[in-house]
């Protein structure tokens, strides 16, 4: 696989990231959440993740700037506003620059109910982001790799999900027709 560049243009291109299919889950998640994004919102939705693209790690050094690019873009298109919301997108860099992580956040968080684990977890492999993810949920006791990876993508799921409800009904800008919380996860499939 590293033939096709770095994990973060693999991902891109096939794997969790891919620049169709995961804007596309985000917007589904914008509208459950807010109602549907305006256009200038979509465009920001297609773009916050461009930044992975050459990085080698996901969460490393590199790949923790990844919403750079994006927002750069989004900003010289729409202006300072939207580039914040692509900024913001990203809860690790927004803590690293002291911004509260926003709208686009949680709606990118939600994103992960649209994904079946038949979709996701071939897709995680293929592009080596799952033995990253797996390595990091291990290291901090989330989950022990040697769970089956649908077990582990089923607890990210939930936690992924729960948090972005409660931070967005925290925040009071829970308004999509949509919107169904408490979310409760269908425990009775197996890993989902």
């Amino acid at each position: 696989m590293k033939t096709l560049g770095s994990v973060g243009t693999r991902s891109l291109l096939f794997g969790v990231h891919q620049f169709l299919w995961h804007p596309f889950t985000v917007w589904l998640a914008w509208r459950e959440l807010y109602g549907p994004p305006s256009w200038k919102e979509t465009i920001c939705i297609v773009l916050h993740d461009i930044g992975y693209w050459h990085k080698k790690s996901m969460n490393g050094s590199d790949g923790v700037n990844h919403p750079e690019a994006g927002a750069e873009l989004a900003g010289r298109l729409f202006g300072e506003e939207c580039r914040q919301l692509v900024l913001g997108h990203s809860r690790s860099y927004a803590q690293s620059y002291n911004m509260k992580p926003n709208k686009l956040c949680w709606a990118d968080k939600l994103s992960i109910k649209y994904e079946p684990w038949w979709l996701y977890l071939p897709r995680a492999w293929m592009s080596g982001e799952l033995m990253e993810y797996r390595g990091m949920a291990d290291q901090t006791g989330f989950i022990n790799k040697r769970q089956p990876h649908r077990e582990w993508l089923s607890r990210l799921k939930e936690q992924m999900i729960e948090q972005a409800y409660e931070e967005v009904e925290l925040a009071g800008l829970m308004s999509g027709p949509e919107c169904r919380y408490p979310y409760s996860i269908n425990r009775s499939s197996e890993y989902m």
